[in-house]
């Protein structure tokens, strides 16, 4: 599947949830709502990571970290939707301009 294909997955589903939101709300989450919620995904992340290093118990943390790391992605999405960013061009520099300083240390 293509970064575009994934994307799309997570518009849709971010829609879906703006029903719900708006149902249960009244109104949509913010941009910082939305970011608050990634805050909260990355700590569960940040716990389910001391389990794989056997410092938390927490069963089946393998497979809920791939959960995680998939509720982060897809915020990730919605926020780079949410402000108009091309997610994939950045990614590309910032990946390309640290790569040139590394090469540079060498």
């Amino acid at each position: 599947m293509t970064l575009d294909e994934l994307k799309n997955i997570a518009l849709e589903i971010r829609k879906k949830y703006k029903t719900l939101e708006v149902e249960k709300y009244g109104r949509p989450w913010t941009k910082d709502e939305i970011m608050a919620g990634l805050v909260g995904d990355i700590g569960d992340l940040a716990k389910l990571t001391l389990a794989a290093k056997g410092i938390r118990d927490i069963p089946n943390h393998h497979e809920k970290i791939g959960h995680e790391l998939s509720d982060c992605l897809w915020s990730i999405f919605v926020l780079a939707h949410e402000y108009d960013i091309d997610l994939e061009k950045h990614f590309i520099k910032t990946m390309n301009d640290i790569d040139q300083k590394i090469n540079a240390k060498k």
